[in-house]
C-alpha cells in the first residue's frame, strides 16, 4: 500500500538510503534538510528545508508540508549528528548543542506533529537512535546520552500515543558505514592524564568505523516496520547486538573488561 512518508536528515547517510528505497518502493516520500537546495536536483523524492534545533524553522516546516499533503502515515526522525570526545574534556556548551539537536529537536518535532496524527487516528513513528543509547562506550559521553534520552522519551510515548492508534518504534544501530564519523564534532580540551586512553579510544574508534558493515540492515529493519501492523518497540541492528546486551545488563564486569582490553590493545 503507498503511504506518505516523512524522512528527516534524507540528504546523506542512513537517512537518505531509506527515502531512496522508500521511493523505489512506490511510496510517497517526504525528505528534509538544512540546506536542501545542495542536494535536491539529484535526488528523486521532495526534499524540504528543515533545522530541528530551530523552533521556527519547525513551526514554518509544518505549515508548509501540510500545505502540499493532506496525511501523514509515517514519520521517520534520522536527524542528528555526534559529537566526540572524552566526558571530562567536552565543553557542557558543546554537549548542550549535542542535545539540542538529538534529543530536543527531535522532540520538538515529533510534538509539532502529534495533533495531526492524533486527529487522524493512525501512524508511526519511527526514530533512529543508536545502540549506544542502549549500552555506553568512552569518546560519546553526550551523543550517548542523548541518544538514550529518546530511548526513554519514545517509551513513554507509545503508551500515551497507543489509544490513537499510532505506534512508536526505535532503531538502534550499531556501527555501520556511513559519514557520521567523518563529519562529527570534535572536542578540543585536551586533559593530559587522559593522553594514553584518549589516543587509544580514538584509534579503536577509527577502527570500528573502518571496518564497520554498510548500513542496508538498518533500511530494511525500518521497512519491516513499516510493513507490520503492529510492530514491537526496540530494534536493535548489527551483529552481536542481542550478546552486546546482554552482556551489559547482566554480566556488566565482563562487557566492561572486553571493551577496555579492546581499546587497550589499539594501536
Amino acid at each position: 500500500m503507498k503511504q506518505t512518508i516523512l524522512v528527516t536528515g534524507a540528504s546523506s547517510g542512513i537517512g537518505l538510503l531509506i527515502a531512496n528505497k522508500l521511493h523505489e518502493s512506490g511510496h510517497r516520500v517526504i525528505g528534509t534538510s538544512r540546506n536542501p537546495e545542495k542536494h535536491s536536483s539529484k535526488l528523486p523524492f521532495q526534499l524540504l528545508e528543515l533545522d530541528i534545533s530551530s523552533d521556527s524553522s519547525i513551526e514554518s516546516f509544518t505549515k508548509k508540508l501540510f500545505s502540499h499533503i493532506d496525511k501523514l502515515d509515517v514519520l521517520i526522525n534520522n536527524a542528528g549528528y555526534l559529537v566526540t570526545g572524552l566526558a571530562e574534556e567536552t565543553p557542557i556548551e558543546l554537549g548542550r548543542e549535542q542535545f539540542e539537536t538529538n534529543f530536543w529537536g527531535t522532540v520538538k518535532f515529533t510534538n509539532q506533529l502529534l495533533p495531526h496524527f492524533r486527529k487522524q487516528k493512525q501512524g508511526k513513528i519511527i526514530t533512529v537512535g543508536s545502540f549506544l543509547g542502549l549500552i555506553g562506550l568512552p569518546n560519546v559521553a553526550y551523543y550517548s546520552a542523548s541518544k538514550h534520552s529518546l530511548e526513554g522519551y519514545f517509551k513513554v510515548l507509545r503508551f500515551e500515543l497507543s489509544g490513537f492508534n499510532i505506534k512508536v518504534s526505535m532503531v538502534e544501530p550499531m556501527a555501520f558505514k556511513t559519514n557520521i564519523g567523518t563529519s562529527a564534532v570534535a572536542s578540543k580540551v585536551i586533559i593530559q592524564d587522559y593522553d594514553l586512553f584518549r589516543k587509544q579510544t580514538a584509534a579503536f574508534s577509527n577502527e570500528a568505523f573502518a571496518n564497520s558493515p554498510s548500513p542496508e540492515p538498518v533500511v530494511d529493519t525500518v521497512i519491516k516496520i513499516i510493513d507490520k501492523k503492529n510492530p514491537k518497540f526496540n530494534f536493535p541492528v548489527g551483529r552481536g547486538a542481542s550478546l552486546i546486551l546482554t552482556l551489559q545488563h547482566f554480566a556488566y564486569k565482563v562487557f566492561e573488561n572486553s571493551i577496555l582490553k579492546k581499546i587497550n590493545k589499539t594501536k
